[in-house]
């Protein structure tokens, strides 16, 4: 019996990962090629992203760059969104950490992010634990708050 549970497992386990990898693949073939063009001039030599769509319909890329783990996100018609990645506390520029030493001293940071948006520029976005949702609030580098 023993040995039916585990051929069943490593049946079962072997069935799961195929699925895994056939979705993604029906997602890099789903991925527009607006798309996939502007990330190629936005990133050129970066050739083996990772794609998914969004709860908002953006098309997310995954990849990195000097082992550095970034998401850059496009509109179906491939125009650029914004570009993050996380970041440690200590790398925030001093004029943001000064003002959350002033004004969240009592919060716990649990994510820092750069951002780089076609909309807003270049912020941090410094994501606070709080009751019910985090709160996330974004900086200038001069320590402006902007939303």
């Amino acid at each position: 019996m023993k040995k039916y549970i585990l051929i069943l497992s490593f049946f079962s386990i072997a069935l799961v990962s195929c699925q895994e990898n056939k979705n993604e693949k029906e997602v890099e073939s789903s991925v527009p090629e607006a798309v996939k063009m502007a990330f190629q001039n936005k990133y050129p030599g970066e050739n083996d992203p990772d794609w998914k769509q969004d709860e908002l319909g953006y098309w997310e890329s995954h990849f990195k760059i000097d082992g550095e783990k970034y998401r850059a996100d496009f509109n179906e018609d491939g125009s650029w969104v914004e570009t993050e990645n996380s970041i440690k506390n200590d790398e925030l520029p001093e004029a943001v950490k000064m003002v959350i030493a002033e004004k969240y001293k009592d919060t716990k940071i649990t994510e820092v992010e750069h951002v780089d948006s076609a909309k807003k520029g270049v912020f941090y976005d410094v994501e606070f634990r709080q009751k019910g949702k985090n709160l996330d609030v974004e900086f200038r580098e001069d320590g402006t708050i902007i939303n």
